[in-house]
């Protein structure tokens, strides 16, 4: 197996392990299954349509970082924090050289199986969640 596939499945059970500990929090927190099948199925549910809306939604926004639209606001929280350091002011640089630095650096390519656990996760909750109405909502 060479170093490139083992990266990449690497960051997948990264993903994979995350959703599950998310998705145990959220049946610990909800009680674990000790009631009624119906509710033990929204439980269920919830355990994964949680993580996978977290995922999900962590995947948009870093697309949206990658692409350079939170550029700004990393600009002023940086020269807000320069400011509070002495000397800070002589590393001082205007927008458009710190827009060119940040867009010239490599982008980061961990959002696509984020993005894609996210999903699965989120598909399986939404199937478990018809199941559940189907059968058990009156």
């Amino acid at each position: 197996m060479n170093k490139d596939t083992r990266n990449t499945i690497i960051k997948y059970a990264v993903c994979f392990v995350i959703e599950i500990l998310i998705g145990f929090l959220v049946i610990w927190s909800k009680g674990f299954f000790t009631d009624r099948p119906s509710v033990n199925l929204q439980i269920l549910a919830d355990a994964f349509v949680v993580p996978g809306l977290l995922m999900t939604l962590l995947a948009g926004l870093l697309l949206v970082s990658n692409e350079g639209g939170l550029l700004g606001l990393g600009f002023i929280l940086r020269n807000v924090v320069l400011a509070f350091i002495p000397m800070g002011r002589a590393k001082h640089e205007v927008y458009r050289d710190y827009r060119e630095r940040k867009l010239n650096k490599p982008k980061s390519t961990v959002g696509k199986c984020i993005f894609l656990s996210g999903l699965l996760f989120l598909v399986i909750g939404v199937v478990l969640t018809i199941i559940w109405f189907v059968k058990y909502y009156d």
